[in-house]
């Protein structure tokens, strides 16, 4: 299986157990790997032979402007359920960081892999 990478996408998102960190959108950051099988588009050099990177991160940060979450748990599920169901990948990895939370932690978050049962 190949692997399409994004690394580091800053997005905008309501998040967090308490009610007041949910009021106001805060930076996260996200680390999705897609396995997908790229053979077919090494042969064609078409676009529509792979999963187009611009169209993942639009559809990321959409669903994440729309939604609210407690947990970077539920997050990053939803984001892989999201990625597999919508653009039909074999696999999904994504790292959930929110950065600055706590006092002396650079980020902290979750890390889950899902794959495509069908």
């Amino acid at each position: 299986m190949d692997t399409i990478f994004l690394s580091e996408v800053k997005v905008q998102t309501k998040l967090g157990v308490p009610e007041w960190e949910r009021m106001t959108p805060q930076t996260i950051i996200l680390d999705i790997e897609i396995g997908y099988d790229l053979s077919k588009a090494c042969q064609s050099d078409d676009v529509n032979d792979t999963i187009d990177y611009g169209a993942v991160v639009n559809r990321v940060r959409e669903t994440l402007q729309e939604n609210s979450f407690q947990l970077v748990e539920k997050l990053a599920e939803h984001l892989c359920q999201l990625i597999l169901k919508e653009f039909n990948a074999l696999s999904v990895k994504i790292k959930v960081a929110k950065p600055t939370v706590l006092p002396g932690l650079k980020a902290l978050g979750v890390v889950i892999e899902r794959e495509n049962k069908t």
